[in-house]
This record gives C-alpha cells, sequence and structure tokens, in this order.
C-alpha cells in the first residue's frame, strides 16, 4: 500500500443522476434516505481512491437538507476527503440540484462522513495522510480534528475533558 501524503484532489468523486419517480417521495422531492444513500456511495468511492483499500462507513454528521430537489432534477454529489486519521478518514460530500428547464443549481445537502480503512480480514489498516492544498481544504483540513473530537465525545469513545482541540476553541471566546 502507499503510504505516501495524497491531495484531495486525486480522490474528488463527482456523481450526477436524475431524479426518478421511484426516489421521490409523495411531494415529489427526493426521499432522504435515497440522498443518504447516494451520499454513502461517492463518500466511499472517495475513501477507497484515497487508502487504496475496502473501507466501512463509521459515522455520518448532521447531514443537513437545506432545499428540497424536485422529481426531474439533477442531483450533483461531491465528495472530497478532508482528513485522514490513523486508520479512519474524513470526507466531506456536497449535494447540488439543478432544475434543467431554469438552469438553477442549489445546494441542497451536505454531510461529513468517517471511513475507516480494513484489510481483507476486517482489522484497520493505516492510511495516507491527506494534503490539502486549496485554501478551502485547508479550512475543512483544519476543522476536521474538532469534529472528530465532537464525533468520538458522542459515541462515548472521549471524555469532553480530552477534547483538547475542542477545549482551545472554546477557550477563544
Amino acid at each position: 500500500m502507499n503510504k505516501q501524503p495524497r491531495f484531495p484532489s486525486e480522490s474528488k468523486v463527482i456523481k450526477s443522476e436524475l431524479v426518478l419517480p421511484n426516489d421521490t417521495n409523495t411531494l415529489n422531492n427526493l426521499m432522504g434516505g435515497r440522498m443518504m444513500y447516494l451520499m454513502d456511495v461517492v463518500g466511499a468511492i472517495c475513501a477507497l481512491r484515497h487508502c487504496g483499500n475496502g473501507v466501512v462507513t463509521a459515522s455520518v454528521d448532521n447531514v443537513s437538507f437545506k432545499a428540497p430537489i424536485a422529481l426531474g432534477n439533477i442531483v450533483t454529489l461531491e465528495a472530497k476527503i478532508t482528513r485522514a486519521f490513523t486508520t479512519s478518514m474524513e470526507v466531506h460530500i456536497e449535494v447540488w440540484a439543478e432544475d434543467v428547464i431554469s438552469r438553477l443549481k442549489t445546494k441542497s445537502n451536505e454531510a461529513f462522513f468517517t471511513f475507516v480503512a480494513l484489510s481483507p480480514d476486517k482489522k484497520p489498516l493505516p492510511i495516507p495522510e491527506v494534503t490539502p492544498e486549496t485554501a478551502r481544504e485547508k479550512e475543512l483540513f483544519d476543522g476536521a480534528l474538532r469534529r472528530r473530537q465532537l464525533r468520538l465525545i458522542l459515541a462515548g469513545r472521549m471524555k469532553p475533558s480530552e477534547a483538547t482541540e475542542l477545549k482551545a476553541l472554546f477557550d477563544n471566546l
């Protein structure tokens, strides 16, 4: 396995789909569960590209539904890795809806997914670090440790007193 640091652009995933009747709820909008499925798939592909091994979804942070995606819209998902830890990596996913008639594109959803790299015998594997390039990538990279600490606290795997990055955030207020 190549453990050299990698750029987010090397594992970026962009996927578009047409919203069809079987994907919608009674209001003719894309179902939330279908949206989460699509997000999980693009996130997993991004994570696979980054680490070159099998991955499993470990957590999903706050999927924000900002605007509905209507029947007949084109839904486009973009996934980019934000940061890698020892065996896990955070992937940021943004979702856009495009009304093909009006040509209006609206940001509909976004979330952070965490994936863990696994060996064929299902043991966690070390993964390459992430080297952010753009200002946005650096911003997401810097915030990833705070988001990770919050996830671990909420999962009961870290004591709040151990969350040094989160404490520093509040100490600066």
